[in-house]
């Protein structure tokens, strides 16, 4: 099974917007297709992202982040502090959680700091569309 672990960018966006194709990821997810594994830094910044820079309601927020957290195999707690990321140290905690994870993808839209990466340690840093790519309709 591939395991995958989104970056906030990628839940927001596909919470925020459910008529894009951002949602085929969740579909991805709770089809069994690919195992989601998150981290409480990233529910928690879905939460804030949610509220603070979009304008949700935290009920709505926390309902959000309730069905993420259900669709996930496993709520990850990284153990190792990682800081390549310079600039950015919440890209810092996403690369943690995906390293923890032993994921094969992961995945996300920030082309500054973690796209360019490629790879990290073993970890295969793609956007959302080369993802889907393999995974077609």
């Amino acid at each position: 099974m591939t395991r995958v672990v989104l970056d906030t960018n990628v839940i927001v966006s596909a919470l925020h917007f459910p008529q894009s194709r951002l949602t085929r990821i969740l579909a991805l997810v709770q089809s069994g297709e690919i195992d989601l594994f998150i981290s409480s830094f990233i529910l928690d910044e879905i939460g804030a992202v949610l509220v603070k820079k979009l304008g949700w309601s935290r009920d709505r927020a926390q309902d959000a982040k309730e069905l993420i957290r259900s669709m996930a195999i496993v709520v990850v707690d990284p153990k190792e502090f990682i800081s390549i990321v310079k600039g950015n140290d919440a890209d810092n905690r996403i690369l943690e959680c995906a390293v923890e994870a032993k994921a094969d993808f992961l995945i996300t839209g920030d082309k500054e700091h973690l796209l360019p990466l490629k790879t990290f340690r073993g970890v295969q840093t793609v956007s959302l569309a080369e993802f889907l790519d393999l995974y077609p309709e």
